[in-house]
């Protein structure tokens, strides 16, 4: 089972009271709301949703015996007034979002998230087989320099050139199915092992561009913040710099315009501890920020 990160920080950050409806954005394995229904049983009303059916549908059975309001939609966190809507819900007094991917989702998903698997280089958190953009497509597909472009500015890769070089000379050889097939091009690009995998950074590059993760970020927190009632609080936690920050500008703009108040003046980051047992957990930056 997937273990949230920053969870006590991120309820408490919350500050949630009796009556509140909190939409949990990114429900993923259920972790988040799992604590919250078991904190606040009956007094709270959680609205949850997600992109990926599967996680959603662990969520459900992992909830499904606690006793909190619960409802749970299929969709993207920045469709939240669509989600609301269907909820016949006006207003919100609480909203999260944990951006990072799940244990399950890099784990069992089978659809590319993780380079320490052989899998098809699909990336989807929609239905991967709904005609969407996918990872294999962007590496067999796109020019050298879109390639490269995207290695340099979504995964602030060092060896970007390099990387998508050697893409395209071995996609001249054969297609580039899986991920075991682009690891093996990446290793082959960089000249020395870092401390960190040699593949994180590009993953990470094609996830962002499959998924149009740091678009939706960005319209997500407008749309959240517009759904909030006065004194509602948003809190979101990220997991690289890029996501970090648009979130951290975006909060700092809604307080320079006078209708939000940062909770966080700094990132609340994992403890030792907490990374000691979660090593995924060592990049997360929790920020909240509340509707004055």
């Amino acid at each position: 089972m997937h273990v949230p990160v920053l969870l006590n920080e991120t309820i408490d950050g919350l500050n949630i009271h009796t009556g509140d409806v909190v939409f949990d954005g990114t429900v993923g394995d259920g972790g988040h709301s799992e604590a919250i229904c078991k904190r606040y049983g009956r007094n709270v009303h959680l609205i949850m949703s997600d992109r990926d059916m599967n996680s959603l549908d662990t969520a459900k059975e992992r909830l499904e015996s606690l006793e909190c309001k619960k409802m749970f939609y299929h969709g993207s966190f920045d469709e939240i007034k669509t989600i609301l809507d269907k909820a016949g819900i006006k207003k919100i007094q609480r909203a999260m979002l944990d951006l990072g991917y799940s244990s399950t989702q890099l784990e069992f998903s089978g659809r590319g998230f993780s380079f320490g698997k052989q899998e098809p280089l699909l990336m989807n958190l929609d239905n991967p087989y709904n005609g969407g953009l996918t990872a294999k497509e962007i590496v067999n597909s796109w020019r050298e320099e879109e390639i490269y472009e995207l290695l340099k500015v979504y995964g602030e890769e060092r060896f970007s050139g390099r990387i998508a070089k050697k893409i395209v000379e071995a996609r001249r050889k054969k297609t580039i199915d899986t991920t075991a097939d682009l690891v093996e091009i990446i290793e082959s690009a960089i000249p020395f092992r870092k401390k960190i995998n040699p593949a994180t950074k590009t993953f990470q590059a094609l996830r962002i561009a499959v998924n149009d993760e740091l678009k939706k970020v960005e319209k997500a927190i407008d749309v959240i913040f517009e759904s909030l009632s006065s004194g509602g609080r948003l809190a979101i936690i990220s997991f690289h710099s890029l996501e970090d920050r648009i979130i951290k500008n975006k909060f700092k703009d809604l307080q320079k315009e006078g209708v939000g108040i940062v909770i966080t003046k700094k990132p609340v980051a994992p403890t030792r501890e907490e990374i000691k047992n979660n090593s995924r957990s060592r990049s997360a930056k929790l920020r909240i920020i509340e509707h004055a």
